[in-house]
């Protein structure tokens, strides 16, 4: 006696660079077709980061339901792994209400552990870290050159900038004298068919909106925004003050850097970020690319046309 498959759910997740209006279109996406956003940004996970992560505040919502928003306390140190887990039961309950689940953010490695998983990895080991940490502050760039002598197909793949990453590799390959397992195995969420809408302005505009919305960010208070969340307890060393904006801000109110070289340098990072996620994202062969902003409504268009086949055909 055969038994019939298992219905295949769809889920809509839209990517792309830093600015590109990806909220705006995740909207326009859940208002039409019942959805619910699910956040894939790793720094909108954490209470009181608002001004400098773009979050959505809640009377812009329009009453569409947001999961992963505000989840954590500055303190706790999250992990792609478990965002991954943390993001499948959200959008299993997402599902199982009868709506459509959309994830939206630019940490493409939080996506890769929603959709196709990750390999088995230690526990974090925080002795071996706070020792890495140290090796990086007196030396930057030193991590990177170990992995790359210890583990050389590792470094090329990771960005010489990133350090948390290069750090994770190393402390794989120290704990384990092995390098990091291969992708295959992990094991990809199933039950679903993924929609993947890439959103890919025109460079010079992408780079007038990051140039326009940092004023705007440090205009709407986020020198305040630190100055309060550092009022309330955080020491500057929690890992969200490493993020764009945030860390330009600390230096500031800790007098590292003047006013217009923290926006100035906030600026010209959020553009490196922006090409190193289009990089990223270009990867996948799965992301269907949108070209423009997705406030556009001729982009917002395309996409509602793109999910309404989408859902049709399943």
């Amino acid at each position: 006696m055969s038994t019939a498959a298992p219905p295949i759910a769809p889920l809509i997740a839209i990517v792309g660079p830093t600015g590109s209006g990806k909220s705006a279109l995740a909207l326009r996406i859940s208002r039409t077709f019942s959805g619910e956003i699910v956040n894939c940004d790793s720094v909108q996970l954490y209470r009181g980061f608002d001004i400098g992560t773009a979050k959505t505040p809640p009377h812009a919502r329009e009453g569409v339901p947001h999961h992963l928003l505000d989840v954590l306390d500055p303190s706790v140190r999250y992990s792609a792994g478990e965002y991954g887990r943390s993001a499948r039961a959200a959008i299993a309950d997402i599902s199982a209400r009868g709506n459509l689940p959309v994830i939206v953010g630019g940490t493409g490695f939080y996506l890769r552990a929603l959709l196709d998983g990750l390999p088995p990895l230690p526990a974090r080991e925080e002795a071996l870290r706070f020792r890495l940490a140290e090796r990086e502050q007196r030396r930057p760039g030193s991590l990177h050159r170990l992995l790359t002598r210890l583990e050389p197909q590792a470094a090329n793949r990771i960005h010489q900038r990133d350090v948390q990453k290069t750090m994770r590799a190393l402390e794989v390959r120290l704990l384990t004298g092995a390098a990091l397992p291969p992708q295959q195995v992990a094991e990809p969420l199933a039950g679903y068919a993924p929609l993947i809408l890439g959103l890919s302005p025109d460079r010079e505009r992408l780079a007038e909106a990051i140039r326009i919305r940092t004023a705007r960010m440090f205009e709407a208070g986020l020198i305040e925004e630190v100055r309060g969340l550092l009022a309330r307890a955080c020491t500057g060393a929690e890992k969200p003050f490493e993020s764009l904006g945030y860390k330009h801000a600390l230096a500031y109110v800790q007098g590292r850097l003047s006013l217009p070289d923290a926006i100035s340098q906030c600026e010209i990072e959020t553009r490196q970020y922006a090409k190193r996620q289009w990089t990223w994202f270009r990867r996948d062969q799965r992301v269907r690319w949108l070209e423009g902003f997705g406030e556009d409504p001729e982009i917002a268009a395309c996409a509602l046309t793109l999910v309404r086949k989408f859902l049709d055909a399943l």
